[in-house]
């Protein structure tokens, strides 16, 4: 009986002891904190700073004062705006005219300007909204904007700063991993010089080769001769002519 006794407290004895080290262990996970590591802030400044695919504006404003009609700037300013509204517009062009300011009668006779070089350059009239604002100010002179959608890239905000550059008491500081911000310019700046965002997801399509060329090459291999392009003059292909007598 005692034996069974002596075994009964010990296996109580046991549990107690593992049901307080399940207690300490639970307390410690709830203050631990987790490290960053790579996967939270990556090495890379591409995956820190991706370049992102999305819908940005496209706008032009024409400075309008009290004298109606457009320069001869602003005309070709607004055919060039038409141009590039046909060749990547996501959709329809909006243009804000000012409303009670001392300007306002000059820019709706320089707004009927604007939309007969719109017509010219066959922008469809109904692609094309006019809505009218006031600014707060009434004695400003405020521009014609005009707006369209578009597809564009964009990378950033930069000039973030999440963790101090000099000597700090966290151990990822001695990894000696590069700062958050660096390579943000870089992206940010490739992706306001890209001509069209799309050449940054997928290459364009090959253009077809220029057959006069091809089967005159063709020609000169199939008789034996060398394809190479000969010229009268020998120094005709060159590009420079340093180092010529």
């Amino acid at each position: 009986m005692a034996t069974a006794l002596r075994d009964i407290a010990a296996r109580r004895a046991a549990a107690a002891r593992a049901a307080a080290a399940l207690m300490v262990a639970v307390a410690l996970a709830g203050c631990y904190t987790p490290r960053e590591t790579a996967e939270t802030i990556p090495n890379d400044y591409r995956q820190r700073h991706p370049i992102t695919i999305g819908e940005t504006e496209h706008s032009l404003a024409v400075f309008v004062g009290t004298r109606p009609g457009l320069t001869p700037a602003q005309r070709a300013d607004v055919l060039a705006f038409a141009q590039s509204w046909k060749r990547d517009a996501a959709g329809g062009i909006s243009i804000d005219l000012p409303s009670g300011t001392p300007n306002a009668r000059a820019a709706e006779a320089s707004l009927r300007e604007m939309q007969s070089i719109l017509a010219a350059a066959e922008v469809p009239q109904p692609a094309v909204r006019v809505r009218s604002f006031r600014p707060v100010d009434a004695a400003q002179l405020p521009p014609i904007k005009m707006a369209y959608p578009r597809i564009g890239a964009q990378a950033g905000p930069c000039g973030l700063w999440p963790k101090d550059l000099g000597p700090d008491t966290d151990p990822l500081w001695e990894e000696n991993r590069p700062y958050y911000n660096l390579g943000c310019a870089s992206q940010h700046n490739l992706a306001a010089m890209v001509e069209n965002p799309a050449d940054l997801v997928q290459p364009r399509a090959e253009t077809p080769a220029y057959e006069p060329r091809r089967s005159q090459a063709l020609e000169k291999y199939r008789t034996g001769q060398s394809p190479a392009t000969t010229y009268p003059n020998p120094n005709q292909g060159k590009i420079s002519d340093v180092g010529q007598q």
